[in-house]
């Protein structure tokens, strides 16, 4: 059977056939949207490199099997592996990642879109190194808008993680959704894809979580980009579609997930995911603990030399950091340690700054950081809750409070991170800061000077061919 044997762009579920008509008919011409994706590409690649200082990332690098490399294939950044598209999906979906720094939205359900990169630069690079005429950087950020806008709007209302599912399911979605229209895929390729995209289903959320919590939640997203990939190729090579994936009675997603509600796509697809995204910028610690760690460092002053005065501390935060990010527990990992509320705000009040080697055990060790977290107490703040949903504000507030035995206190509250659109001036310094910083161990000053200039220059990296602007990446771990 072929895609000429069917017809599933005209009798697809509506949803499939919104975003297949985005994909292919939408022409981004907002300066704001690509200007911010130029700074999402320059953070997540910072990310990925920084990852490679992670003995555990590294070894999930590679071909499936030993020696199973591609000539011509595409080349992971920052290594010397030359994969098979999906593969090196995987490689740098993990890298990206791992730290679990890069960029997030934050809605009825949480994700990082920029997640989806490696799906769109493995294609994008293996596209070029064997046939022409070739991408561009330009096409790369073209697409990353589209990425970015189809996982963030269906977030906006659809909440996966309320039914304990994971939002890397959206990942998946989005990744191939652009993938199929990157190949050269036309609204039927796009239909065929994204509808057996939705019949994988939805991975469970239990390894965010404890008791489970563990490495999973650094490589899903890559995983999930590798499967829409996957899917991407196999529409190509004319493997069928179901157009009722999502509303078929009874076997459908919608019946089987979501309780016969359909799913939601609360605005029109164009760029509104790109131009409100949300960098990590105070520290690599999940986002809903973004403004509690940045409360920690400006009272760390205040409270380092006085931390066995300390009585109790309150933290009033959002209904969602409740569910995902306050753990009273023992911390078993790094992975379970950077999605502690109580951990990192600890350590910000110890240390007076979070990086990831705090998230090791050299200094999850200190009696101190466990002694400050029995003295927690973690609350909604329900204004706090409103504001997060609220799409005139998208804040995402938390209030530390600490009191000493003396009956003094100290107290900072804070409802915008410094990686939000409204202080995206005081941020995009910052954040070539922090690229310059995340590759500093594995390539020179100079090499990070010109690519900085590169990545900060529109015009010119948009014209440069993918497998050239990868070339300047390759070398060997």
């Amino acid at each position: 059977m072929t895609t000429t044997d069917l017809t599933p762009y005209a009798s697809a579920d509506p949803l499939l056939r919104d975003i297949a008509d985005y994909v292919i008919d939408y022409t981004n011409d907002s300066a704001i949207a690509r200007e911010t994706a130029r700074y999402c590409l320059m953070d997540a690649l910072g990310c990925a490199i920084a990852a490679l200082n992670s003995s555990e990332c590294r070894r999930r690098l590679g071909p499936i099997v030993p020696c199973a490399v591609l000539p011509n294939g595409a080349r992971v950044p920052g290594t010397d592996l030359e994969l098979d598209p999906v593969r090196a999906t995987f490689n740098l979906g993990c890298m990206v990642r791992w730290l679990d720094y890069n960029d997030t939205w934050l809605a009825q359900e949480w994700g990082h879109p920029s997640d989806n990169l490696c799906a769109i630069l493995a294609c994008a690079d293996y596209i070029n190194r064997n046939q022409a005429p070739a991408l561009t950087m330009g096409d790369v950020l073209g697409y990353l808008i589209k990425a970015y806008e189809i996982q963030g709007i269906l977030a906006l209302e659809n909440s996966f993680n309320r039914i304990g599912l994971d939002h890397v399911i959206l990942v998946r979605i989005a990744s191939s959704a652009v993938a199929t229209a990157l190949l050269g895929g036309s609204k039927d390729h796009i239909v065929n894809a994204l509808s057996n995209a939705w019949l994988d289903g939805g991975a469970l959320r239990t390894y965010r979580h404890a008791p489970n919590t563990g490495w999973r939640k650094s490589w899903a997203a890559g995983d999930a980009a590798a499967r829409g990939v996957q899917h991407a190729l196999a529409s190509m090579a004319d493997e069928m579609g179901y157009p009722t994936a999502l509303s078929a009675a009874h076997w459908g997603l919608e019946d089987v997930l979501l309780s016969g509600q359909p799913l939601k796509m609360p605005r029109s697809l164009q760029s509104y995911v790109m131009e409100n995204i949300l960098f990590k910028l105070a520290s690599p610690v999940e986002f809903h603990a973004q403004t509690a760690v940045e409360c920690a460092l400006e009272l760390h002053k205040k409270v380092a030399n006085r931390l066995d005065k300390i009585e109790r501390i309150v933290l009033e935060t959002q209904e969602s950091a409740l569910r995902i990010i306050d753990k009273t527990e023992p911390l078993r990992n790094p992975a379970d340690r950077d999605h502690c509320l109580q951990y990192a705000v600890a350590v910000a009040l110890i240390f007076g700054e979070l990086t990831s080697r705090h998230y090791e055990e050299e200094t999850a060790k200190d009696p101190r950081i466990d002694k400050l977290r029995d003295k927690m107490e973690v609350l909604e703040n329900p204004a706090y809750s409103r504001d997060y949903l609220d799409p005139d504000k998208r804040a995402i507030g938390n209030r530390v409070t600490v009191y000493f035995t003396s009956g003094d206190t100290a107290q900072c509250e804070m409802d915008y991170p410094l990686g939000h659109p409204r202080r995206r001036e005081e941020a995009l310094p910052l954040l070539i800061d922090k690229f310059r910083t995340n590759i500093a161990d594995h390539f020179s000053s100079q090499w990070a000077d010109k690519m900085v200039q590169l990545l900060t220059d529109q015009a010119r990296l948009e014209q440069m061919p993918v497998h050239e602007f990868i070339n300047c990446w390759v070398g060997s771990t």
